[in-house]
């Protein structure tokens, strides 16, 4: 049985036009490579079923719509470490299908305000969120953390991917390095330059504030 409300991100690669065709390849494979991961966050874990649009987009589903923003920071984190970027809309709302193969015959309002919200999105943004249980400080909270990101450097981004992939701990510093071949010292300034301790309270602090407002979804 679908959600009562589900949260589909939908995006689509930054200056994929100038880029090698092997550039975006490697963007997708990233965002599917995040989506896997992403998947077990759920519980139960329940794919994700990532979608490619005309060439350069992209669509996931979160069952629980509370983990929508951890999700795409982890997925522009990854993307960031690669050099590239992606806009990125989430729209929560009631799915009345999640599609046959994959997303691309999917219907419902969650998909009709994500879909419309990146249409809406200004070139120079990289976060938006809308939907009917969506309040003016989540978007404000979506706006902040679009903004934060647009700051990472490639190297910030690869470990602030790697320390905020994991909402129910964090990993060590010492996992980090070892993942990156670097010293401990250094994923710490690293992390501490893109503001994960911040960013992390932050969204722990959202996820909880929506799962007391049902954000959870449905079996």
């Amino acid at each position: 049985m679908t959600p009562r409300h589900s949260a589909i991100l939908t995006g689509d690669l930054v200056g994929s036009t100038s880029r090698p065709a092997s550039t975006v390849e490697q963007a997708m494979d990233a965002i599917r490579a995040a989506a896997a991961g992403i998947a077990d966050w759920q519980d139960p874990a329940r794919d994700t079923r990532f979608t490619r649009f005309r060439g350069d987009g992209w669509q996931i589903v979160l069952a629980e719509p509370k983990l929508s923003l951890r999700a795409a920071v982890v997925i522009q984190g990854r993307l960031m470490a690669l050099g590239l970027e992606s806009r990125i809309s989430i729209g929560v709302g009631p799915a009345q299908s999640l599609g046959t193969a994959d997303l691309s015959d999917a219907t419902g309002e969650a998909f009709e305000r994500s879909g419309r919200g990146l249409d809406q999105m200004p070139d120079s943004a990289r976060l938006a969120i809308d939907g009917a249980p969506v309040l003016e400080e989540d978007r404000m909270i979506a706006d902040l953390l679009g903004e934060r990101m647009g700051r990472w450097t490639a190297a910030q981004a690869e470990a602030a991917a790697m320390q905020l992939a994991t909402p129910d701990r964090t990993p060590t510093l010492q996992d980090i390095g070892k993942t990156l071949g670097i010293s401990p010292q250094a994923v710490n300034d690293r992390v501490r330059g893109a503001g994960c301790q911040t960013i992390a309270s932050v969204l722990r602090r959202w996820e909880a504030a929506k799962r007391n407002q049902g954000w959870n979804g449905t079996p």
